[in-house]
């Protein structure tokens, strides 16, 4: 083996899944579920946010190992990857504001510089943003780092319009919703750039997912449903379980045909 082929890197088969309405609607159930799980460890078992992020650190920590142990795109650890990434962007912006008196507006500045800084590192180092170039770990590494500021910039610009300009969550929820019609208009009838409205709808569904999980579980008297955070992060979860299930059985007998 020679010098050069030593320093090629390892491809890989693709470690994402193919965009389609299932993906999308995974990664709304996904974020929703970031929002309300995060809450319910938080306050509803007590565990504190210190806690909380410990906890929810540690499993995410393995989920990364095994997802990068992998050589392919495996349904079930790519999308428990997925949500506890969710579940963590919620806690880092819930613990600088919260815990360190960080506003809203700096932090959702501070998510966005540093997502901006991720997207410019991997388009120097690999010069392509696309999900469908992840064959190499050192390009999955940056995928995932993207997917997490993506979700802990999120949670803060959507806390920041609900709560931080007083729109409310359902106004709020609309709002994005709307943003994310744009995009998927412009890529469709206008012919948008394929990676640029990919990310700017990612982007975009973190902020909507917690709208909506605000929405759901926050009390009548901010503005919210009262469903409970119990009862939302459950019935998204078996939801998001029944879809991976799914997904798992048609790539397992595209595989057998």
């Amino acid at each position: 083996m020679t010098p050069i082929a030593l320093r090629r890197p390892i491809r890989m088969l693709s470690k994402v899944p193919e965009v389609t309405l299932l993906f999308w609607i995974i990664k709304v159930l996904g974020t929703t579920v970031g929002e309300t799980a995060a809450d319910f460890l938080t306050f509803n078992l007590r565990l504190g946010l210190t806690g909380t992020s410990i906890i929810v650190g540690c499993f995410l920590l393995l989920s990364i190992m095994i997802q990068l142990s992998y050589r392919k795109y495996v349904p079930w650890i790519y999308w428990l990857t997925v949500v506890l990434i969710s579940i963590a962007g919620t806690l880092f912006t819930d613990n600088l504001v919260d815990q360190f008196g960080i506003s809203l507006q700096t932090t959702t500045l501070a998510f966005a510089s540093l997502l901006v800084a991720t997207f410019l590192a991997w388009f120097w180092s690999e010069r392509t943003l696309s999900i469908h170039s992840i064959y190499t770990t050192k390009r999955e590494l940056f995928y995932w780092a993207a997917i997490l500021f993506t979700f802990a910039l999120g949670t803060a610009a959507g806390d920041l319009v609900a709560e931080g300009l007083h729109i409310g969550y359902a106004l709020s929820l609309l709002g994005f919703a709307s943003l994310i019609a744009v995009v998927a208009v412009g890529y469709s009838v206008f012919k948008w750039d394929a990676v640029a409205s990919f990310w700017a709808a990612y982007i975009l569904t973190r902020p909507l997912g917690a709208s909506c999980g605000d929405l759901l579980t926050q009390s009548r008297a901010d503005g919210g449903l009262a469903l409970g955070t119990s009862t939302v992060s459950i019935v998204y979860l078996v939801a998001i379980i029944g879809l991976v299930v799914y997904l798992s059985i048609v790539a397992k007998k595209s595989k057998d045909k």
